[in-house]
């Protein structure tokens, strides 16, 4: 090999080394974005991970505004409802779930705050929102049937721009 030629292989190989580095380097980077976690870590494929809420609440998602409601779906617990509780925070609230479809009336007897309630039908689209004032015993009746209501701190759907018609994604906790 001629003094020039010498010269130029041994340029050649860094480079070569430092593209197989390259080559492997990226070749492992794809094997982990493919959802299969390190062989030592015990965790499930990110695939399969899917974040719920807790037993008993599910989240009721408007847009990017989401209330974490606890879950109300035995007669009991729905007669009870968030009666006796001298607050609700920002962003909380009870979801009432019912076996069918009908008009629906709530009230407020040991109820301390003032809420908000939306009546949703079985596709939990809202068909009607109304305020409701801390312990009194009117009636308040959903102006259509549905199969689910929401109560809220009060003017909670008018800050954040729910109305009639719109249609959450609901997510039952496990």
């Amino acid at each position: 090999m001629k003094r020039n030629e010498i010269r130029h292989a041994a340029l050649r190989r860094p480079r070569t080394a430092a593209l197989v580095a390259l080559v492997a380097l990226a070749a492992g980077a794809c094997a982990e974005t493919e959802g299969s976690p390190p062989p030592d870590s015990g965790a499930p494929p990110a695939q399969a991970q899917v974040r719920r809420p807790p037993p008993g609440r599910a989240w009721v998602i408007f847009g990017s505004d989401t209330v974490i409601a606890e879950v109300a779906r035995t007669p009991d617990q729905r007669a009870e409802g968030l009666m006796y509780r001298e607050s609700l925070p920002e962003g909380t609230g009870m979801l009432f779930v019912f076996q069918d479809v009908a008009i629906r009336s709530f009230w407020m007897q040991n109820t301390y705050v003032p809420l908000d309630i939306a009546f949703l039908d079985a596709s939990f689209t809202v068909v009607d929102i109304q305020q409701m004032e801390p312990q009194t015993t009117d009636p308040h009746e959903s102006r259509a049937p549905a199969m689910f209501a929401l109560e809220v701190p009060q003017g909670w759907f008018a800050a954040h721009r729910v109305g009639t018609g719109v249609k959450p994604e609901v997510i039952f906790g496990s």
